[in-house]
């Protein structure tokens, strides 16, 4: 069957009948639990069910949203929140921006697709409308910068001639079905075959939306290449309006980075390259800063009349260097080791070193109460903390150890 949305994709309201309506279960895109509600199936619809690339629509059957829209067999099925009565007439209702998005989406991967075939012999053998950009796989290998460059300025081109884009139907045992590019139509499919054309340039089998004329895709850009699978490329694109947005979002970030850099944006990335070598300069004397304390911090214990069986540590700033640092210069013979790294409030580092026994024993209990993960081997165990404010449970169960071990201490 071929659907209103289908006969005239710029229908945006239109009157019908509901055939039957069910009860079902929806699971959404993202994941999550299931959604209850009704699968219902209209005389005709104006929601693109998903297929051939494209996306489904969303809407309104009278004041009830319809959440997905997709084929089965020669019907389309809506799936809503709400039960409708069978036999009743209903207003649909179409999510225009959704609609338009996905037309202007879906003629620029036509156009796109014949014209690099023409220009380069390069055919497409998939495609994906995604949220942000699109996708199309073509065949080959490498495509280089220069041939981006063409077939951009081509289609542009063609769409300030305003090329007429037509869809016409043939009998699926038609031969002129033979002669035009298809990628093959599904195992279900059922009544005629749609052909978009766009004239002069592409004839394709297709169930998508169109736009009816080349100019209503008002530009197109290419943004860039991918590697794709085995001796394939991904080209990327976008059309028409999110062409503006993506324009929009660059002129903000723009306009922002002016502000925060203060100079013009032909010198923001020569602005960034300073920054960031100033940045890895201080983070660089920073850690030989750090170095130089663990190395005090130790020593200053060592120099001790009679150094403690426990070292106990906390720092904000260090990372598993510094804390391994401490314990290398200490030693770790005879003393108890307990280094902790971060913020109090937020996830941080630990450091257990000690006589390897007391460790392997004491190690996943410290990061157990830490609500953390780690692991150890030759009288250290390390990891990650998840619970830095549970550190002195932690100091008073080495502590309980320690008086363990030294009963007359």
């Amino acid at each position: 069957m071929v659907f209103r949305c289908q006969r005239d994709s710029w229908a945006r309201q239109f009157t019908t009948r509901v055939v039957s309506c069910r009860a079902a279960e929806l699971r959404p895109e993202g994941g999550g639990e299931p959604v209850h509600g009704f699968q219902v199936v209209l005389e005709d619809t104006i929601l693109f069910p998903e297929g051939g690339g494209q996306p489904d629509d969303r809407g309104l059957i009278g004041d009830v949203p319809v959440l997905r829209v997709t084929r089965r067999g020669p019907e389309a099925v809506h799936f809503v929140p709400a039960a409708l009565e069978p036999g009743a007439e209903v207003l649909l209702s179409l999510d225009w921006e959704r609609r338009f998005d996905h037309m202007q989406q879906h003629s620029g991967q036509h156009l796109i697709s014949a014209v690099a075939e023409q220009m380069f012999g390069f055919k497409t053998t998939s495609w994906e409308l995604g949220r942000q950009r699109s996708v199309i796989e073509l065949d080959t290998p490498v495509v280089t910068a220069e041939q981006v460059q063409a077939l951009e300025e081509s289609v542009n081109e063609k769409i300030r001639d305003r090329v007429p884009v037509t869809v016409r139907e043939l009998a699926a045992d038609d031969p002129e079905v033979e002669t035009v590019r298809s990628r093959g139509l599904p195992d279900d499919h059922a009544g005629p075959v749609r052909v978009v054309d766009i004239e002069g340039i592409d004839s394709n089998l297709c169930c998508g939306t169109h736009v009816s004329n080349l100019s209503d895709l008002q530009v197109i850009k290419l943004l860039g290449v991918e590697k794709g699978k085995k001796n394939k490329t991904n080209l990327v694109f976008l059309v028409g309006n999110r062409v503006l947005k993506s324009v929009e979002q660059s002129h903000s970030t723009e306009k922002a980075l002016t502000s925060l850099l203060k100079n013009g944006p032909g010198e923001h990335v020569e602005a960034v390259k300073r920054l960031q070598s100033s940045v890895k300069l201080l983070q660089k004397n920073n850690l030989n800063l750090l170095r130089d304390i663990a190395v005090l911090l130790a020593r200053d214990f060592k120099s001790k009349p009679a150094p403690k069986q426990l070292f106990v540590l906390h720092r904000k700033e260090g990372d598993s260097e510094f804390m391994n640092i401490i314990a290398n210069e200490i030693g770790t013979e005879e003393t108890l080791l307990f280094l902790t790294v971060g913020d109090e409030k937020e996830a941080g580092l630990f450091l257990l070193a000690g006589p390897v026994e007391a460790v392997e024993n004491l190690g996943p209990r410290v990061a157990e109460l830490l609500g953390g993960k780690g692991a150890g081997k030759r009288g250290r165990f390390q990891g990650k903390a998840a619970k830095m404010s549970r550190r002195g449970e932690v100091q008073a169960l080495l502590q309980e150890f320690i008086s363990n071990q030294n009963p007359g201490a």
